[in-house]
């Protein structure tokens, strides 16, 4: 396992942005095959005043979009830089605890399978030793193009390789 990374390296290898970028460090990684990243959930999140008003509780899909965000900062380091991942699927996605403001999600994710541009990995997001989500399989198709006039993806210019 290699050392982790600040949120600043992170940063280099996500094409995600505040309010979007759910990965704030990374305290392991073996590049390509598994990583343990961390996000803080603050009470100032973006979601938390609609979600909801009086009883502020992390979005279940968020919690999911954290997991692939670190699958991205993992598959980036071994070698997919410069590559979008897409999701292609969702599996055997259980939810098993809230996440609450002040609360540190522990994201954990295995890459488990790899054919061409398609990744499969596995993961599970834990509050303490309590398991929040897990995701017995998320898919990501892996696709190259420029960057946009907006620094996102030129839709025409994405190409699954």
């Amino acid at each position: 396992m290699a050392a982790g990374l600040t949120a600043v390296e992170v940063a280099r290898l996500l094409p995600h942005r505040y309010p979007f970028l759910l990965v704030d460090r990374v305290l392991e990684l073996e590049p390509g095959r598994r990583i343990t990243a961390v996000k803080n959930v603050s009470v100032n999140e973006p979601f938390f005043p609609g979600h909801f008003p009086g009883y502020p509780v992390m979005p279940g899909v968020l919690m999911v979009e954290a997991l692939a965000q670190a699958a991205a900062v993992c598959l980036a380091a071994g070698g997919d830089a410069g590559r979008l991942g897409l999701f292609a699927g969702v599996d055997g996605v259980r939810f098993r605890r809230q996440v609450f403001p002040g609360d540190t999600l522990l994201l954990r994710v295995e890459v488990t399978r790899r054919r061409g541009s398609l990744v499969k990995v596995a993961g599970r997001a834990l509050v303490g030793e309590q398991v929040a989500v897990e995701a017995a399989e998320l898919s990501f198709v892996l696709v190259e193009g420029e960057a946009g006039e907006r620094g996102g993806l030129a839709r025409d210019s994405a190409r699954v390789r």
